[in-house]
């Protein structure tokens, strides 16, 4: 079994659904809506680094926003659900991880990364060294 195989075998079944069947967590009852400590947001089956919390907002949607990512992701027009909306994924594992609007807040630069916290996993500040983290 390859590196990935065995990551997505200890996924939740929300974090699975999320990730690889395009799925959405339900909107205020997730981790990390309201979670502002300081630290940096990881893909949850690769690892990547994707924002931090230095660009996390509360924009009041129900689910993690953030300004901008720490390196571009991949970005896919979704028009599923009758809308047209801009999916963002992960680079390396090509995790769904959510949608962008260019709704947010102007003064950090106009964009709305919604986010599903089942994509996120959370390193605190003070972890991110030791976890191979430390140019964040």
């Amino acid at each position: 079994m390859d590196n990935k195989e065995q990551r997505l075998k200890n996924l939740t079944a929300m974090q699975y659904h999320v990730t690889q069947e395009e799925g959405t967590e339900p909107p205020f009852q997730n981790e990390f809506d309201q979670h502002f400590e300081e630290g940096l947001y990881v893909d949850i089956v690769s690892g990547e680094p994707l924002f931090t919390s230095k660009d996390k907002f509360d924009s009041g949607c129900g689910w993690p926003a953030f300004a901008k990512p720490v390196a571009p992701l991949k970005e896919h027009t979704d028009t599923r659900y009758g809308m047209i909306r801009t999916e963002v994924r992960s680079k390396d594992a090509d995790s769904h991880l959510g949608h962008v609007f260019p709704d947010g807040p102007q003064e950090l630069g106009g964009m709305r990364y919604c986010i599903n916290s089942a994509a996120l996993r959370f390193v605190p500040k003070a972890d991110l060294e030791k976890e191979g983290y430390g140019d964040y």
